[in-house]
């Protein structure tokens, strides 16, 4: 099994996250990310995977791929559709500096779903991204 890394651009905390896909969940399409490469390990990918976002500087959800289907954008240039399961489910938050696209992820670097009740970095949104990037670094959130 094989998973993504993506950064969520547009949300500045999972709930605002949350908010948005709840609001796009309900068109016809369902629920998807369309993204300009195809992902040349899909079947892999596609054995249980999903993308991990990393929202505000770090890695904080994951929603399971269902689908990679081929699409094509307004503009009639060639696409593909991650099709996504509905919800989000917390990991532990783990720092991540900015990058473009998406990157592969190996099953056994992934961060581990929280426990039901267990609360990952609640409010970490609200810190000044400097002191965030130097708490997470100490291993404090």
């Amino acid at each position: 099994m094989l998973h993504l890394i993506k950064l969520a651009v547009g949300p500045k905390d999972v709930e605002a996250m949350r908010r948005g896909q709840a609001a796009r969940a309900g068109g016809p399409e369902g629920l998807r990310h369309v993204t300009r490469m195809t992902p040349k390990r899909a079947p892999e990918i596609l054995r249980g995977g999903s993308i991990y976002w990393v929202v505000a500087g770090v890695l904080r959800v994951r929603q399971r791929i269902v689908a990679i289907e081929p699409v094509q954008r307004a503009d009639g240039t060639a696409a593909t559709a991650l099709v996504l399961e509905p919800g989000l489910v917390e990991v532990h938050p783990r720092p991540m500096k900015p990058f473009q696209g998406w990157r592969y992820l190996e099953a056994v670097a992934a961060p581990p779903d929280l426990a039901a009740g267990e609360v990952g970095a609640e409010g970490i949104e609200d810190l000044p991204p400097k002191l965030r990037r130097a708490l997470l670094d100490l291993g404090l959130l």
